[in-house]
């Protein structure tokens, strides 16, 4: 089974640009062309949060417009970015966006199960695992204890030391990570919100965030780094669930020179 991620697009409607620089929609169309024209298409696409810049309607149509050449099924929670019930309207035709309250949800149908998170804190960059949501997790989870599990969520609980995002990551993180420790078949879980790749273990759990499919925030790891980004290629994360382990893949888009091969036409390598 193949998982793309994409996260952190960021659409903004009539034109405009994120920040006043960044082309969100034009990055976005990228990445759908760049996952629909690979040689084995993924089998699921999760879009982990900040799916629009400011939660507006007209934000999720123009994404749900740029998303439709997707022919495989696309599984999305909202970030802190996004607006809970915009969203939920954006996305009433989807099936598991519940009709009310969180948007967190449970995939069955595939290889692996998937659990999508609803971290959001409404009005704040910040996320939570309220002692609702643990609840609510541990009773999924506890459902179904045999079967290998990914959780998706967009705030991740784990400190990066970026610090001006770890002040906004996912709080009450170490109950958290207490919830999994009692979960086994929990493989991995599946950030966004920090816009870089990075991949820890954290209370016996593999924690990965995914790059922005728009634009990097800056790898600055001195105190009070200050908020900025850079225009680094969009970038979409790839999962292929293979002999019961999750192996992860990143995929730059965009035109690059190759490719070159390393042997000439009699198998020798090139020198």
């Amino acid at each position: 089974m193949l998982i793309a991620q994409i996260t952190d697009t960021h659409i903004k409607a009539q034109g405009k640009l994120a920040y006043k620089t960044v082309n969100t929609a034009e990055n976005l169309i990228r990445c759908v062309r760049h996952l629909v024209n690979l040689e084995r298409r993924p089998d699921v696409v999760l879009m982990t949060g900040d799916l629009t810049d400011f939660g507006r309607p007209e934000e999720y149509q123009l994404l749900r417009k740029l998303i439709e050449p997707f022919e495989m099924p696309v599984y999305a929670i909202p970030g802190n970015h996004d607006e809970r019930e915009n969203f939920r309207k954006g996305f009433c035709d989807y099936s598991y966006v519940p009709p009310s309250g969180d948007l967190s949800y449970v995939v069955e149908e595939f290889p692996v199960r998937m659990v999508g998170i609803d971290t959001t804190i409404p009005g704040k960059p910040g996320g939570e695992m309220n002692p609702d949501r643990l609840t609510w997790l541990d009773e999924k989870l506890s459902a179904d204890p045999d079967k290998a599990t990914l959780i998706f969520m967009h705030h991740p609980p784990i400190l990066t030391g970026i610090q001006h995002m770890d002040v906004q990551n996912c709080s009450n993180g170490d109950a958290f990570g207490r919830l999994l420790e009692k979960h086994s078949q929990v493989r991995h879980v599946l950030c966004g919100h920090v816009h870089r790749p990075i991949h820890t273990q954290w209370h016996g759990v593999t924690v990965s965030i995914a790059p922005s499919a728009s634009h990097y925030v800056a790898l600055n790891l001195a105190e009070a780094s200050p908020a900025d980004f850079y225009l680094e290629p969009p970038t979409v994360q790839l999962y292929e669930w293979r002999n019961d382990s999750l192996i992860a893949h990143l995929s730059f888009v965009g035109e690059f020179d190759g490719p070159y091969p390393f042997f000439d036409e009699q198998g020798n390598l090139i020198d």
